[in-house]
């Protein structure tokens, strides 16, 4: 095996989504007077993770656009039929609060570090090119990525073969060259394995704990595993937690 780069996912792999989304939208519903109508603050982020996972599904089923179903997202959770404008609005004030909340997580730096004399690296995400790559230059990481290839723009999304051939082709590198790094066990554990990458699933703070293992990937709880598993000699690697 001759790795030669590494592909990542964004979103709870690099950057910490869910306590930034959790802070944002709290912060977000308290400002906009929401609060009121649920039980608690986890109940509101409940609901708006739920209607977010279902305009995603619609979005991956084709035949509506990525502002559209963002739209349709803040209509189902206000039950208002908002014009366009307004839900951007909404949803615009809404990042201003999400956005405050960005960061790393604390063993990214290190491994992009660590990785950087050896390693190529490209970011393959299920969102669209202009929220990612805000996203990794507000963060102070684009410039560590050769390409940024996100679902919105290819066409495609993964867990489909396609999306992550999609990524090798554009670093010129076969499938059987390049590792792929996701945080979900199925789109992009089973995914970057079934398309014949080099699987690795970080599983921060055993959040899948009971979840079985996908057969391909390599799981993992930090980043820190990874040079191992490259077979990189960064002396930066440490044994897997999971065994």
């Amino acid at each position: 095996m001759n790795i030669k780069a590494v592909v990542w996912d964004v979103d709870d792999t690099l950057f910490d989504y869910t306590t930034a989304d959790r802070a944002g939208m709290s912060d977000h519903l308290a400002a906009e007077g929401l609060l009121d109508g649920y039980e608690s603050v986890e109940q509101a982020l409940r609901r708006w993770r739920d209607l977010t996972d279902q305009q995603w599904a619609r979005y991956a089923a084709g035949g509506l656009d990525w502002e559209a179903t963002r739209r349709d997202r803040v209509r189902d959770f206000l039950e208002e039929p908002l014009s366009d404008r307004a839900a951007d609005a909404w949803f615009d004030r809404y990042i201003a609060h999400y956005e405050r909340a960005w960061t790393l997580f604390p063993d990214v730096l290190p491994i992009l570090d660590a990785l950087a004399a050896t390693h190529r690296h490209a970011v393959l995400s299920n969102s669209t090119i202009r929220v990612q790559d805000h996203k990794l230059r507000v963060l102070g990481v684009r410039d560590r990525f050769e390409a940024v290839l996100c679902a919105a723009e290819l066409g495609v999304h993964k867990p489909a073969a396609k999306a992550f051939h999609a990524a090798c082709q554009a670093l010129e590198l076969s499938p059987c060259q390049v590792a792929y790094v996701g945080d979900h066990p199925e789109i992009d554990g089973r995914g970057a394995a079934d398309a014949g990458l080099l699987s690795v699933w970080i599983d921060r703070g055993g959040v899948h704990a009971t979840v079985d293992l996908p057969a391909g990937p390599h799981r993992i709880a930090t980043l820190a595993e990874l040079p191992s598993i490259l077979g990189s000699d960064t002396r930066f690697g440490a044994p897997s937690t999971f065994g």
